[in-house]
């Protein structure tokens, strides 16, 4: 059986803990390219990271594969391209898939020339059940629930601002670390990823899900209303730190929304947040079949 992605990142955790202190983030994130060569060499001094590359690669965000003779050595391989954030979070994913499936490429002629993912499975977890565990591996190790929720508890709302110091802290991107904080925020909240005018994925925080507030992006296109800051013509400080939108224009109450857009990723990045606690709200089973979750563990 798999081990938890979230137990073995924890236990790396502990270990840095305790090596470096628990105030360990106060001084820098998580140095996850030495870390994955000098800890895959210290559990398995035979078949072990050897190598972590930057390459231009085609279709794929990162990759983990084997050496071809036995005991097998290991190479992580990440698009150049990437910022320093995305690309930390692409070892990480990586590491991860060392740490919890390298024993697939033995026994599953599909995995022989290792893992190859895409960026939607490093940036999401989309796909196979081991991009998902991969992914929740690198969010455990590179900002650990612990600290992020002292740095930003999780009853309190967090605007693009306050979550981009977050993302420095961890040394990750601001998707990956709103997506963190929508893991385990009390709070109403959704974020969006759009481009073109349409929403590309779109993840409610439980509270947010909970009062049927969420956002279909699998079975049918959403597009992003044309008052929205993604859309709108707004200055971009004015957009992060956001605007009251009325009822009607994103839902059936008001919304504080907030925008960064990106040119040279190609894409707008979008966080809602609603006012107070709204009443309990029960979805139906297809309903929730269309949230967040299900749409990305479709392969």
């Amino acid at each position: 059986m798999t081990k938890s992605p979230r137990a073995v990142a924890n236990n790396i955790t502990l270990m840095l803990n305790a090596v470096l202190g628990t105030d360990r983030f106060d001084r820098g994130p998580v140095d996850v390219e030495r870390l994955a060569l000098e800890y895959s060499r210290s559990i398995s001094p035979d078949s072990y990271i050897e190598r972590v590359d930057g390459l231009d690669l085609k279709g794929c965000e990162g990759v983990l594969v084997p050496g071809d003779t036995k005991p097998r050595k290991w190479g992580i391989m990440y698009d150049k391209g990437q910022s320093p954030g995305r690309k930390a979070y692409t070892i990480g994913h990586e590491f991860g898939h060392f740490m919890l499936h390298r024993h697939v490429v033995d026994e599953d002629p599909n995995f022989n020339g290792g893992f190859h993912c895409s960026k939607e499975a490093v940036e999401l977890g989309a796909g196979r059940d081991i991009e998902k565990e991969a992914n929740e591996f690198a969010a455990n190790l590179l900002m650990p629930f612990d600290d992020f929720r002292r740095t930003i508890p999780s009853d309190e709302l967090a605007g693009l601002d306050r979550l981009g110091e977050a993302a420095s802290r961890y040394g990750v991107s601001l998707t990956a670390a709103a997506l963190r904080w929508l893991d385990y925020t009390n709070t109403r909240a959704i974020l969006i990823s759009s481009n073109d005018g349409f929403a590309r994925w779109a993840k409610p925080s439980a509270a947010a899900l909970k009062s049927g507030r969420y956002i279909r992006t699998k079975a049918e296109t959403f597009e992003m209303p044309a008052q929205s800051l993604a859309v709108a013509d707004i200055m971009p400080d004015e957009a992060i730190v956001g605007v009251r939108q009325g009822a009607g224009i994103w839902f059936p109450e008001p919304v504080i929304e907030m925008c960064m857009k990106t040119d040279k990723y190609g894409f707008e990045l979008t966080l809602l947040h609603f006012e107070g606690k709204a009443p309990a709200y029960q979805a139906d089973g297809d309903e929730l079949e269309d949230t967040y979750a299900r749409f990305f563990a479709a392969s």
